[in-house]
């Protein structure tokens, strides 16, 4: 099917057109002759498994890449993308899932990172101004903030925030968005909706990275579905259905709605927590995780879901309160944890779970090293069994154990993370945000292996944005606001109505 005739498009000429285009990694076709047009005013959807080949494919649109093969037009001419500079100057801007932000550098600094306004004398950079633009661009997205404040002090939804404000400073007339909802509230995601339709109104063309169905179907103009490097089809919403998009992204059926064996009557007590505060803002956490159950940490962005689970594993130093794990104390580093049996999945793989420069096999072994090897003598052929013996148990898409994991898509860096608790045999998993980022077919793989775990006998306490998650998987949940424990929901109580009540409306 051409692009034109499923275009919602005022202007028969795209504002900008891949044509045939491929690239090859060592081992892996990363895109195999894949076309795909861009028109204004319009929000194209971008679909796939993870390794489907949308991030090369961006890639290459931004000049981060170039491709071995294909043509790139631009309103009709035939241009050259070879490098971040080409890709400005056409006007095209990419919200990456993985920030690009400069921690230690303050919001406006971030935001006009390179285009400085100058000051009045050489070399220097007028500060006001900066601020004051940085303010403007914030206030026009919705974005309540002090550009004076330092980036490394923001949460995972207000970086997020300032990545977009970054990219509309740029005056972008094509902007790329990769999972740009991952890690906002209902009401950031209120607002970055409302963003994107006063841009498509100004003729913007917005290229939408998302794994959530429900906005694919709220947002897109267009949808282009990838599988394996190539374009597998392109769709109007109105012309499909998401079991047929999920069929047409995996090439198979899958069952979206999770469904597991529910413990009825879940075993001994594995973690207690008992009124555990902590100078990150939690406060009176009580909690309680017995084996062969997943039991639901929910709440609003900000709520400390994540501050407890960093304080259980000793991330976060502990001020008051007990941690109790097989009836004994706990209390530490996270060495301790691991050692004990406590897995953290967390939120932030690249920067939190991974050692982007190693090799998948090395991070795949890197917890289990004491199991593996008691006498303390490595054996790199038993280090390879393990490592390759995960890598087909999890399905993750790499050349072979010796990949660096840097290369891996989203998806199959975090099934390496948890592939590493795996080898290390953990009895407590606690999962943050494990399947931000992933697809539907890889979000039922996680899940299931979950379910596997708890059914094995381990335990498993699991945060998640997405409340439909929390309500299919979960046995039990606590709902967290303000950094406390606002009420717990029984199996029979759990709907997402209930979820919101108590996240957000104090009794």
């Amino acid at each position: 099917m051409s692009d034109r005739a499923v275009g919602t498009a005022v202007s028969p000429v795209p504002l900008l057109e891949l044509r045939g285009i491929s690239k090859t990694f060592p081992g892996v076709k990363a895109l195999d002759d894949v076309s795909f047009a861009i028109y204004p005013g319009e929000v194209h959807m971008l679909l796939g498994e993870n390794g489907a080949g949308k991030s090369s494919l961006m890639k290459i649109l931004c000049g981060a890449y170039t491709a071995d093969a294909g043509e790139v037009y631009a309103k009709g001419e035939k241009v050259a993308i070879t490098s971040t500079a080409d890709a400005q100057t056409l006007g095209i801007a990419v919200i990456f899932q993985e920030f690009s932000l400069v921690p230690f550098l303050d919001i406006a600094q971030n935001i006009f990172l390179g285009r400085e306004p100058k000051g009045r004398l050489p070399g220097t950079i007028d500060r006001r101004r900066i601020l004051r633009d940085a303010k403007r661009v914030l206030d026009g997205i919705g974005f309540d903030i002090d550009p004076s404040v330092i980036v490394d002090t923001l949460g995972v939804a207000q970086q997020q925030m300032v990545e977009i404000a970054k990219a509309i400073s740029q005056d972008a007339r094509i902007l790329v968005m990769d999972e740009p909802t991952a890690a906002l509230s209902d009401r950031e995601v209120e607002l970055l909706f409302a963003l994107i339709a006063r841009l498509k109104a100004d003729g913007v063309a917005i290229v939408y990275i998302s794994h959530r169905m429900a906005e694919v179907f709220a947002l897109g103009d267009r949808i282009t579905v990838l599988r394996d490097g190539r374009r597998i089809d392109q769709v109007r919403p109105a012309d499909v259905t998401p079991d047929q998009l999920v069929r047409m992204m995996v090439g198979r059926t899958i069952d979206m709605t999770y469904p597991r064996h529910f413990a009825e009557q879940p075993g001994e007590l594995v973690l207690q927590v008992k009124g555990l505060s902590a100078l990150t803002g939690i406060s009176g956490i009580d909690i309680e995780v017995r084996r062969g159950e997943i039991v639901g940490l929910c709440g609003l962005v900000g709520s400390g879901r994540t501050e407890v689970a960093r304080a259980i594993f000793g991330a976060d130093p502990v001020t008051t309160g007990e941690i109790i794990l097989d009836g004994k104390p706990i209390s530490g580093e996270p060495d301790i944890a691991a050692r004990r049996g406590i897995a953290l999945i967390p939120e932030s793989r690249k920067s939190e779970g991974l050692a982007l420069l190693r090799s998948v096999g090395d991070n795949l072994v890197v917890s289990a090293l004491k199991k593996l090897f008691p006498s303390r003598l490595y054996d790199p052929n038993s280090a390879q069994r393990t490592a390759d013996g995960l890598i087909r148990q999890l399905r993750i898409a790499t050349p072979s154990a010796r990949q660096m994991v840097g290369l891996l898509s989203g998806g199959n860096q975090q099934k390496v993370v948890i592939g590493k608790w795996l080898a290390a045999g953990a009895k407590l998993f606690i999962f943050d945000e494990p399947t931000r980022g992933i697809d539907v077919g890889a979000k039922s793989e996680i899940f299931a292996l979950i379910d596997r775990l708890v059914a094995e006998g381990a335990a498993a306490l699991m945060i998640s944005s997405e409340q439909i998650e929390i309500c299919h998987v979960c046995d039990r949940a606590y709902v967290m606001r303000d950094g406390r424990v606002a009420g717990h929901l029984a199996r029979s109580e759990l709907t997402e109505e209930n979820i919101v009540r108590l996240g957000m409306h104090h009794e």
